[in-house]
Order: structure tokens, then C-alpha cells, then sequence
């Protein structure tokens, strides 16, 4: 799977945060971590590291389509790499 780092700016209303999170289940993209700070100017700052097998393109491409998303930011890539040992828990 590939990994994408990613940071959305968007207006801070109730339900910004709950309508990324569904675009990005929507779009086949599981989230490895995910870090959100207020602003002061009201305005929220989350930064993501989705993965996928599908290009990251789909994916901001309809975030931008929110209304209240003002901009988003690729900041690398990369290839996980994935070790499978046994059971689920065992890594």
C-alpha cells in the first residue's frame, strides 16, 4: 500500500471534521494517523497519513469539493511495506 502525508485547512464548523473522515472512507483510504489543531483565525489544521492502493488524486480531489475545505497539501509519499508473521497481533 502507499502512504500519503497530507494537511487540510478547512473552516472550523461542528461537522467539517466528521464529512472528511467520510470522504475518506468513501474513497477506499484508511487513516495511520491523524493530528487536528484550532486556529486563531477559526480556521482548522489536520494533518493525515492515509493509505491506499488507489492514487491519492481521487482523494483530494473530492475534499476540495467540500465547501468548507480551503486548501490541501501533499507533503510526501511512500511505499509501506507490510510484514505478515503469523496472526494479526504478532509483528
Amino acid at each position: 500500500m502507499n502512504q500519503h502525508n497530507i494537511t487540510i485547512e478547512a473552516r472550523s464548523c461542528p461537522e467539517i471534521l466528521e464529512r472528511i473522515l467520510r470522504v475518506i472512507r468513501h474513497r477506499g483510504f484508511n487513516i495511520c494517523s491523524m493530528n487536528m489543531e484550532l486556529t486563531e483565525s477559526n480556521n482548522i489544521n489536520l494533518a493525515l497519513t492515509v493509505s491506499s492502493q488507489r492514487p491519492l488524486d481521487l482523494l483530494c480531489s473530492q475534499l476540495t469539493k467540500l465547501a468548507d475545505v480551503a486548501g490541501i497539501e501533499v507533503l510526501h509519499q511512500q511505499k509501506e511495506k507490510l510484514h505478515f508473521i503469523g496472526s494479526l497481533g504478532a509483528m
